[in-house]
């Protein structure tokens, strides 16, 4: 299956196993976990949980969304905006430039495009309608953030990507120039020539892996994207860990903050943030305005799908944060944004009830990993 890309080989793998994260057989987190991240009386969820378990896993209708164009069409007055566009596919306009963060648009955060988990709705935007692009960056190598026919697509056009090291060799696999890729170890960065834009990759706490046999062969790391202006973290996935003092103290102060919150779980608590947690590592980065990720998109664990984002507008406030909270498509600018308000609470009071999904007994890929992200 060409959607699970290839393995680094040649220069690409030589530069990997001299960063100082690789183990000699694959790459690994170095910061101590922190203890009680994990329950350890809590078992991982089977394959069978994760088709049929837990309730409200999926919206009843679709969310509200609205399309971005018109508003593209303006300058934004502070020099810098976001649009969320589902997951953790966001379009970062900074001082004049575009970049896009993990894009997804395919139906499915899966190798497969008839099993696996089924976006609940298309992007507000079609992916040939997007304004040309700058920057697309990439933070690791899993379904729900390296999408192939999406990846497939922005191929075809003249734009570079920044990614984690040894993500680029599924890059070049599916038609992205040499040239027009760049990988990062930890701490290396990258300035778009002629621009001034820089793109540092910082740590994560998570793994990598597109099938049962690459487990961690290539680096998944955070992203801070910074102009003359201003500056913007992505945490891209991954768990708690007190690098983000660090990140906030070399890369900081942050005027936009994105991190993820959803598909969470007991079992994985050490390599996902959740709500929580989120709050946590928004303070260890000197706080800032917050704008969750990683959510409303896809079912990638047992909890309801608008569980996390109820969880940030309850304990959001209560821990003096500034939550930032877009209907899909959405355009908005950090330093003019008003108070969170739950619009997604509109989905479940309609009546319609979700379309079936077919796909729901087809056995999943034997190549896929799990945690699938």
């Amino acid at each position: 299956m060409k959607s699970l890309g290839k393995k680094p080989r040649g220069a690409r793998l030589e530069r990997i196993k001299a960063s100082p994260l690789w183990s000699g057989q694959q790459f690994r987190n170095v910061h101590p976990v922190i203890p009680g991240l994990r329950d350890p009386k809590v078992s991982m969820p089977t394959i069978g949980d994760f088709l049929c378990g837990g309730e409200r896993r999926v919206p009843r209708g679709p969310l509200p969304s609205m399309n971005p164009l018109e508003a593209w069409g303006r300058a934004p007055a502070s020099g810098l905006r976001a649009t969320w566009l589902g997951h953790s596919t966001v379009l970062i306009e900074i001082d004049g430039l575009r970049v896009l963060t993990d894009p997804v648009w395919g139906p499915r955060a899966s190798p497969s495009r008839l099993a696996g988990p089924k976006r609940f709705q298309p992007v507000p935007v079609p992916l040939r309608a997007m304004p040309p692009l700058d920057l697309v960056l990439v933070s690791h190598d899993h379904y729900d953030h390296l999408d192939y026919p999406t990846i497939r697509e922005l191929a075809k056009r003249d734009v570079p990507f920044v990614t984690s090291l040894g993500v680029g060799a599924h890059l070049e696999a599916w038609g992205v120039a040499p040239k027009r890729i760049v990988e990062l170890d930890w701490w290396e960065s990258h300035t778009l020539p002629n621009t001034g834009l820089a793109v540092t990759a910082a740590p994560s706490q998570h793994f990598s892996g597109r099938g049962v046999h690459d487990r961690n062969a290539t680096l998944w790391s955070s992203l801070v994207i910074r102009s003359h202006r201003h500056a913007v973290f992505f945490s891209g996935d991954t768990g708690l860990t007190t690098e983000y003092r660090t990140i906030r103290e070399r890369l900081g102060p942050f005027d936009l903050v994105m991190l993820e919150v959803g598909a969470f779980h007991p079992a994985w608590g050490d390599i996902h943030l959740g709500p929580k947690n989120a709050l946590e590592a928004l303070a260890l980065l000197g706080g800032g305005p917050f704008l969750p990720i990683h959510w409303g998109t896809f079912s990638l664990a047992m909890h309801a799908w608008d569980q996390p984002a109820e969880a940030l507008l309850e304990l959001g406030p209560k821990a003096g944060a500034r939550l930032v909270m877009p209907r899909l498509g959405e355009p908005i600018e950090p330093a003019h944004t008003e108070e969170a308000k739950p619009w997604w609470r509109v989905v479940d009071a309609t009546a319609r009830e979700p379309e079936p999904d077919t796909s729901a007994a087809t056995s999943l890929p034997k190549a896929m990993p799990w945690p699938m992200d």
